[in-house]
């Protein structure tokens, strides 16, 4: 083959052929070396390209690593773009999801919190024992509850207690009733309509004992009513006693000739304006008063003594309106012993289960009183304030 047909020689096979068997006169300078990596790389040209890549994904693999194991990272910059959108699309999704089960849960919360709520005030409103008497199982003590102040509309009204007692005394598997009362007195009428049903009571069911117990305080009304049970039984802390009556009121004459208000006040009939508190006490007036108090404190000394009998010691404060503790009340006769209802159905009527007969007024019907009186007030008042403005007019 002549020189014309050789082919021409590759730099880099030439530059490898001569490092591989060099000869004495055909050594490699620096500057070819220089020559060959240049070259090296120009054969090469994606190779940057993929460390670049290769660089990439090792970071991003690093930061999803470190992410998942809670220690945050950075979203790589550049490379696979995709992934991190949809890394953080993922997150979005998540975290509405978790919100929207969160208030799905909140909702079905409050709807059962409205429901119990309903169903409370259901409860409370209408009265599901119906007419019947009260159906008990077994022998057992009935139980009265008398709390607070004695008066009409209340539930220690005349009309609930007696309704009470009543259903109490027609259990036939009561061993006996007992009155728990806690209560400082009240209406004198009130009082006296509850003792008069509870001697008609005992007067009609005569085998069926009927104790009193007193908590905290029987006083006044509240002494008034005990005094017709068989017998009575106290705390020796409890206040007993009070046994008297009262009329109280203000007077404000001396403030309105200071301030200079006068009172004008015109009656049909002497005695119509007696006692008003912007009016001067009138002798004749006041006696009256006090011989109508005097009367009807017969009338509780009379009671009680009827009740109370030989029981009661001679003391000449016994009537006086004083009280006492119930340990003094048992040595003054006021009462016969110390102990709970506890101890009066287990011990003395044996018949420890207690069944309470207290009628209690629902929601419903309290709300109906009340608002039937405030209704009733404010006709009143309002007829009255009309007919002194048209009076006026005239």
């Amino acid at each position: 083959m002549t020189e014309q047909q050789k082919p021409p020689v590759d730099p880099l096979s030439t530059g490898s052929s001569s490092s591989t068997s060099p000869s004495s006169s055909e050594r490699a300078t620096p500057g070819d070396a220089e020559r060959l990596d240049v070259a090296s790389e120009a054969a090469h040209p994606l190779d940057n390209d993929l460390r670049a890549g290769d660089e990439a994904a090792r970071r991003e693999a690093d930061a999803r690593r470190a992410r998942m194991a809670g220690k945050g990272g950075t979203a790589p910059v550049g490379g696979d773009g995709t992934r991190w959108e949809r890394d953080v699309l993922e997150r979005v999704l998540m975290a509405t999801l978790r919100e929207q089960r969160a208030a799905r849960r909140w909702r079905i919360f409050f709807r059962f919190l409205g429901l119990g709520i309903l169903a409370l005030i259901l409860f409370a409103v209408f009265d599901f024992k119906g007419d019947g008497a009260l159906s008990t199982s077994g022998r057992h003590t009935a139980m009265v509850t008398l709390e607070g102040e004695i008066a009409a509309g209340t539930p220690a009204s005349a009309e609930s207690i007696n309704a009470s007692l009543q259903a109490a005394f027609a259990d036939s598997t009561a061993a006996g009733v007992i009155l728990k009362i806690n209560s400082p007195g009240g209406s004198p009428v009130q009082a006296g309509i509850i003792n008069d049903e509870i001697h008609r009571l005992r007067t009609l069911y005569p085998s069926k004992p009927f104790y009193v117990v007193v908590e905290e305080i029987c006083a006044s009304g509240g002494y008034y009513v005990a005094a017709a049970a068989d017998k009575i039984y106290v705390d020796k802390a409890s206040i007993v006693g009070s046994i008297g009556v009262l009329m109280d009121g203000f007077g404000f004459t001396g403030l309105m000739e200071k301030l200079g208000v006068e009172r004008r006040l015109y009656t049909a009939g002497s005695n119509k304006g007696m006692l008003d508190p912007f009016s001067p006490q009138v002798p004749r007036q006041k006696a009256y008063a006090e011989t109508m108090l005097k009367e009807i404190h017969q009338q509780f000394i009379n009671v009680v003594k009827e009740g109370r009998g030989d029981r009661l010691k001679d003391d000449p404060e016994l009537f006086s309106g004083l009280f006492w503790s119930g340990e003094r009340a048992v040595e003054l006769g006021l009462a016969d012993g110390v102990g709970s209802a506890d101890y009066v159905a287990r011990d003395l009527f044996k018949a420890e289960d207690i069944v309470d007969y207290t009628v209690k007024e629902n929601i419903a019907e309290r709300v109906a009183k009340r608002f039937g009186a405030a209704m009733g007030s404010a006709a009143m008042k309002a007829m009255i304030f009309g007919g002194a403005r048209v009076d006026a007019l005239r």
